[in-house]
């Protein structure tokens, strides 16, 4: 049942100028002052949402983004702020760049914001995209094999550390506690995570590549999975979720389609489709400008990337447009009853889905984000969701 909204903010600056047409995304260079001031976007969108009903902000953590795209490079740490600002909304780590973290260092921060706010901060990992952050805060440069494995003992260590009383692990990357460590006159076998996490220990993760061996981990080591956003493009993915509910009754569970799952959208909201894809034009241009070059918008040629490049031949380069996204789903626009017309069908398609990630691509200006956050709180979410429940 279909009955709980969030929405995906990753720290944008407010950009001037948005478009093929606007500055080259490797020409913007943002002051110290102006990268600051997403987090000021953030818990004003914190407090409205909490005012509206929304279940869960989600935010992204990046590193080094002097362009002004992605500017939060701590989610528990700015997670525990914003619960101390609003009463009912919840937090969302989408996601932790596991990578570029030890894995018992990310344990020990989400345990205190767990705590801290009683359980209104959500984990999440991913392995990120941006080689920037991955080479210069995370370890050695692997191969693609090697990144893959690095991260899913990562991943292990994070949840022993989180869900057992106490812990060990032998493996290729780490051995904790070392071998034949003597501490105070013993020797230490065990670790024990201080403090735990008291209220939760769910964790969700982004689904990319969607590989057997990829499904297969997540729901081995009790993962739950995000389809679309920012880590997927195409929006929900009906051949995804039935291979993922085929792999739950693998292993005994019994579920309806869409379980243990997140969809993420991008929407625009105005009173008709015309008027929505106008407004959305230059967003999405924004977006495909700053996450071509990262393979998250379609499969893209040099020549294409070479032209994106710059304002002066960037219309030519022969992205998708609007249309194109909206025809593949990724994206939602127009009038209210639009979207509550696919959301309805999306509950009845899938029946175990409780909650769906709307939001405006990075690039979006934040005035715009709130606009349409609060649009969408009043004329959509009242089909779904019943006053106060959230």
């Amino acid at each position: 049942m279909l009955d709980k909204f969030g929405t995906l903010f990753v720290g944008q600056v407010h950009h001037d100028e948005l478009g093929f047409d606007a500055p080259a995304v490797n020409d913007r260079w943002y002051p110290d002052e102006k990268l600051a001031e997403p987090l000021e976007s953030a818990e004003t969108l914190a407090v409205l949402m909490d005012r509206l009903g929304y279940d869960t902000l989600w935010l992204a953590e990046h590193h080094f983004q002097r362009e002004g795209y992605e500017c939060i490079p701590n989610i528990p740490l700015l997670a525990t702020h914003l619960a101390a600002k609003t009463d009912k909304l919840r937090f969302g780590c989408g996601f932790n760049v596991l990578p570029v973290w030890h894995p018992i260092r990310l344990a020990e921060d989400y345990a205190m914001a767990d705590i801290l706010t009683k359980g209104r901060v959500r984990l999440g990992v991913g392995r990120g995209y941006h080689s920037r952050e991955l080479e210069c805060l995370g370890p050695p440069r692997y191969s693609k094999a090697d990144a893959r494995e690095l991260f899913e003992e990562q991943v292990t260590v994070l949840l022993k550390a989180l869900r057992e009383p106490s812990f060990a692990h032998s493996g290729r990357f780490f051995q904790l506690p070392p071998d034949d460590h003597e501490y105070r006159g013993y020797n230490l076998e065990t670790l024990t995570l201080v403090p735990k996490p008291k209220y939760s220990t769910e964790c969700w993760q982004p689904i990319v590549s969607a590989t057997d061996e990829a499904l297969d981990f997540m729901i081995d080591h009790d993962i739950k999975g995000f389809v679309g956003g920012g880590a997927a493009s195409g929006g929900a993915s009906e051949e995804v979720a039935r291979r993922w509910q085929a792999k739950l009754a693998e292993r005994g569970r019994d579920t309806e389609l869409g379980t243990d799952l997140i969809f993420g959208f991008s929407f625009y909201l105005a009173d008709s489709e015309a008027e929505a894809k106008k407004a959305g034009i230059p967003i999405l241009e924004e977006y495909q400008k700053m996450f071509a070059p990262l393979g998250f918008a379609g499969k893209v040629s040099d020549d294409q990337l070479q032209r994106l490049a710059s304002p002066s031949t960037a219309a030519t380069a022969g992205m998708a447009t609007i249309d194109d996204a909206v025809d593949a789903g990724s994206w939602l626009v127009g009038p209210p009853e639009r979207l509550i017309d696919t959301f309805g069908e999306l509950q009845e398609t899938y029946p175990g889905l409780e909650e769906v990630m709307v939001a405006q691509p990075v690039g979006a200006q934040p005035s715009t984000i709130f606009e349409q956050m609060e649009r969408f709180a009043t004329d959509v979410m009242p089909e779904f969701v019943t006053p106060g429940a959230a």
